[in-house]
């Protein structure tokens, strides 16, 4: 009877909470015109209004792309420092030996470690968000593909986490690197900021992704435009359209 009672008041609660949820998303919903653009300040703002939430969120962001991701020659992937932080504390992981290794220490890496950093990945042990190697240390890290690649974390030389600067390497993606990489339904999606943050930091965070997004733009094969749309709202709110000329103008 006691576990039935249990059972009937963790339903209540979870009915409870999924209910306040939905009218904090429908209170946010009713400021933005879903069939309009927004300049990128006016889109900050809205999503600032609507962020009432106890915790800070997230503040997302997401870029329809004109193109085709099947197609090897029209990737898009990178990696950019955000101006202001992302509001969260990134933890490193950095394969390297002797001074190098303790250069990495020194700049603030979390984990450091060769072989026996691969053995605690392989057990599973992966409490960290980034993963750096020096260039000598890529035939340890090369058998981590099956367990760092689906996860992005795999060091990438294009990504500057393969590098032999591991104390550069280590301040960048501190400060608050944002990873992007097309999906398959030619959509990237990345988290660069919180709510808590000022409107300019947020706006600022925006345009320099936006702008690293263009900077990886392929070469060729292209049909149309490549930026598409481009939105960006909170954990638990609606999307905001940003017009593409105030993003360009800011």
């Amino acid at each position: 009877m006691a576990k039935k009672k249990e059972e009937s008041a963790t339903a209540a609660k979870g009915k409870k909470e999924k209910v306040i949820g939905g009218k904090r998303y429908a209170a946010a919903a009713k400021l933005i015109d879903r069939s309009k653009s927004y300049t990128l300040a006016d889109a900050v703002k809205l999503v600032k209004q609507g962020a009432k939430t106890k915790y800070d969120q997230t503040v997302d962001i997401a870029i329809n792309l004109g193109v085709d991701p099947k197609q090897s020659d029209q990737q898009v992937r990178g990696m950019v420092a955000m101006p202001n932080g992302i509001g969260k504390t990134i933890r490193v992981a950095v394969f390297a030996r002797g001074d190098k290794a303790a250069d990495a220490l020194k700049a603030g890496a979390d984990l450091v470690g060769a072989d026996d950093l691969a053995e605690k990945i392989l057990k599973g042990e992966m409490n960290f968000d980034r993963c750096i190697a020096t260039p000598d240390m890529m035939g340890v890290v090369g058998k981590l593909g099956k367990v760092l690649g689906p996860r992005g974390l795999m060091p990438n030389p294009k990504l500057g986490t393969v590098t032999p600067n591991v104390v550069e390497a280590v301040k960048v993606a501190k400060s608050g690197q944002v990873e992007f990489r097309v999906e398959k339904a030619a959509i990237i999606h990345a988290g660069l900021a919180k709510a808590s943050f000022t409107e300019e930091a947020i706006a600022q965070n925006v345009k320099a992704f936006v702008d690293a997004v263009n900077k990886a733009k392929p070469a060729g094969g292209i049909k149309g435009n490549y930026l598409k749309k481009v939105s960006i709202s909170t954990t638990m709110g609606p999307g905001v359209k940003i017009d593409l000329a105030s993003l360009n103008a800011a």
